[in-house]
């Protein structure tokens, strides 16, 4: 019983949480004798979550001035994905600076929110029906110094209501961005409250982290001035930025790139990939592995397989972890953080042959392409290398690489440019997809045997 009594105390204690989100505003006071029932609270007693509120005359206003407005959009925004979030995500606009054409969207940022504030008023998001939430919070809570730990705990609370509200609804967590100590907010507290929003959803399959913090940082660490007009709020190019990293996710979910592919493939060329499904592709058995003394226990999962599985007429891997959709095939964000898993073709190819194929990559996301079994680096490769130099590479865009192997060695490009000039390589064996960190696509993977 003593094993049961915390759990049981964490569900109940998280049950009044909700019963007070739900049913504050029925009995909190409201600020500068506002008596609307959408207004800052003043009186915290009795509300879920951890730091006070800000009360700063422009955060006072909005925040009863956009509940009010949202509240009357009820109906009209059923099933949209909303982004919940403060001034960064108020600056989308309610057109999202038409970066996502097609989608169905909802804004619920409001400038100066907490994370306390944003539980409060999450019902403002749940009243929606989302079909998705986008999440980046946390910034502000730094600048009014709650700390870390708090900020992770509203964290926390935030995705259980959602949770709770729909236990399906996909979750998209965007980390804590960049900013400065000059502004309150220094690199080791940002860091941490990330490390704990990690933590807090690791092993969730509910919830696809974006490394937004990589995305912005400078090489110190803070936000490029470049991309940060105040070291906080994002100017035209970093809004451009952040939708290129959220587009692979919207289309995994099934929110945009929903149109066939109509590429046509070369004339000389196999398909190794039909795009409905993963005939041709499988699992084999994992080598041997020497066990470390001293194992890391933040090293990454290694996925184990003991004996060869083939997944034709399946349109994802047993795991769920390689999903073919719309013509991609897409290596899914591992919810635990890191996962090393690999995908082989079932076929292996002792001639020598030129391999085309197409990727996108997630922020900082890391995978690889496996020729006769050696590795290639397939990576988002400006942020997690090795080919950091690459002027040709697009981030979170379509990329083409080529393979041609001669004999025993191969010329590996990205765009044209020279990723390896003489990789050696086996007499004979499979290609390989991989996944480790982050989400990767491939598509129009195809193969010409050479003369």
């Amino acid at each position: 019983m003593k094993k049961i009594m915390p759990v049981l105390d964490r569900g109940l204690a998280l049950s009044a949480t909700l019963v007070c989100l739900f049913c504050f505003v029925a009995c909190a006071k409201t600020a500068k004798g506002d008596s609307s029932s959408f207004a800052l609270p003043t009186d915290l007693e009795g509300l879920p979550g951890e730091g006070a509120l800000r009360d700063y005359e422009n955060y006072v206003n909005n925040w009863s001035k956009f509940r009010t407005t949202w509240v009357n959009e009820v109906d009209a925004d059923q099933g949209a994905v909303v982004f919940l979030g403060d001034s960064i995500t108020r600056g989308w606009g309610v057109t999202f600076r038409d970066q996502f054409p097609g989608m169905k969207l909802a804004n619920r940022g409001i400038g100066g929110d907490t994370t306390r504030g944003m539980l409060i008023r999450l019902k403002d998001v749940l009243d929606v029906n989302p079909s998705a939430v986008v999440m980046l919070m946390g910034t502000n809570d730094l600048e009014v110094e709650i700390e870390p730990e708090e900020i992770g705990r509203n964290f926390e609370l935030i995705v259980e209501g959602i949770k709770i509200h729909d236990p399906k609804v996909p979750i998209i967590l965007c980390l804590v961005f960049p900013s400065s100590a000059e502004k309150n907010r220094p690199l080791e507290k940002i860091q941490r409250v990330n490390e704990l929003y990690r933590a807090a959803v690791k092993g969730d399959p509910q919830v696809t982290v974006i490394d937004t913090w990589t995305l912005f940082a400078d090489e110190n660490g803070d936000a490029d001035p470049a991309i940060f007009k105040d070291l906080l709020h994002l100017n035209a190019q970093g809004y451009e930025k952040w939708a290129s990293a959220l587009r692979p996710i919207f289309a995994t979910l099934g929110f945009i790139d929903t149109e066939p592919d109509s590429f046509e493939i070369e004339e000389g060329f196999t398909s190794l990939f039909n795009g409905n499904d993963l005939t041709g592709w499988g699992f084999r058995p994992s080598p041997p592995r020497k066990q470390p003394k001293k194992p890391n226990p933040n090293a990454p999962t290694r996925h184990v397989v003991s004996e060869p599985v083939d997944f034709d007429g399946e349109v994802q891997s047993d795991d769920g972890r390689y999903v073919a959709i719309n013509d991609r095939l897409v290596v899914t964000t591992p919810s635990e953080g890191r996962r090393i898993q690999q995908l082989w073709t079932t076929q292996d190819f002792p001639e020598d042959f030129t391999l085309r194929l197409e990727f996108r990559a997630t922020p900082n996301a890391d995978s690889g392409v496996f020729i006769r079994q050696p590795q290639l680096q397939c990576r988002d490769y400006i942020l997690a290398g090795p080919y950091t130099e690459l002027q040709n590479y697009r981030p979170q865009e379509w990329n083409e690489m080529e393979v041609v192997v001669s004999g025993e060695t191969a010329r590996a490009t990205c765009n044209g440019e020279v990723l390896e000039e003489a990789m050696e390589v086996p007499v004979t064996g499979p290609i390989g997809l991989e996944g480790d960190r982050g989400q990767i696509e491939y598509r129009r993977i195809r193969i010409k045997t050479l003369p």
